[in-house]
């Protein structure tokens, strides 16, 4: 998946974290949104460049004024979890990412009507349509909230 906006420059679709193919502003988009989905896994990264290019997204996030996170990490082939969602776990339960990460939810405890599932509509009601993914609970994403105060796992 490619995060789209509108160049503030010249007005063409751009993605959005990188400058624009059409007028090569570098010049960030204004958003409408607080939420993004970012889905880590695309390309088939090593665990390494995952946790790379999600330290990269959460600064570009932080700097746009995002406020939740979406992240798909997958859940991996084993039926035990993949090596992207435990390194991305352990380096949230490990503070890795404190600095821009201060609330994470993974998706295996954010099913539809839990407290957690209500507590994340509360802080963020935007991600009310991404949510609905997670009407049984889903072990291949983690919501990441920016910028508030609180940690539950």
């Amino acid at each position: 998946m490619t995060l789209t906006a509108q160049c503030p420059d010249c007005g063409n679709a751009r993605g959005l974290f990188n400058h624009c193919p059409h007028c090569g502003s570098e010049i960030q988009p204004d958003l409408s949104t607080d939420v993004v989905e970012i889905n880590i896994k695309q390309g088939a990264p090593t665990v390494e460049e995952a946790l790379e290019l999600l330290t990269e997204h959460l600064r570009q996030c932080s700097e746009l004024g995002i406020k939740a996170i979406v992240l798909i990490h997958g859940y991996g082939s084993s039926g035990e979890g993949g090596r992207i969602k435990w390194a991305i776990q352990d380096a949230l339960e490990s503070n890795r990412y404190a600095d821009r990460v201060t609330e994470y939810f993974f998706g295996e405890r954010v099913a539809y009507g839990t407290d957690s599932y209500h507590a994340l509509l509360k802080r963020r009601p935007g991600l009310k349509q991404y949510l609905k993914r997670f009407k049984e609970g889903n072990t291949g994403m983690t919501v990441l909230l920016l910028g508030t105060s609180h940690r539950n796992a």
